[in-house]
């Protein structure tokens, strides 16, 4: 059974825009996680959007595809379960990854 996805827009301390997002992204949502990354990101004017997974259990190919697509305006914070995913998949080559607690 799917996790419900739950996404939430707002603010880091500093002013930065924040997207945090929780349970699964998958082909079912993906459409709803690109059009919450689309807001934020024109949302962030010229400066980084973070976009937080730490609260994501599953991120398919679909939800990975809108993080690239966007990687030049992101940087993305993910907890232990998703950090290998990243990795392999090379996000972290053209945007910041870091492990949550370690930014």
């Amino acid at each position: 059974m799917t996790t419900a996805l739950t996404l939430t827009s707002g603010h880091r301390p500093d002013g930065a825009p924040v997207l945090a997002a929780a349970g699964e992204i998958d082909m079912s949502n993906a459409d709803a996680f690109a059009s919450a990354l689309e807001q934020a990101v024109a949302g962030a004017d010229a400066g980084q959007l973070l976009v937080d997974l730490t609260a994501v259990q599953y991120l398919d190919s679909a939800g990975l595809a809108m993080l690239f697509r966007h990687a030049e305006r992101i940087e993305v914070v993910t907890g232990p379960l998703l950090a290998p995913l990243l990795d392999i998949s090379g996000l972290g080559e053209v945007t910041t990854v870091s492990l949550s607690g370690t930014r």
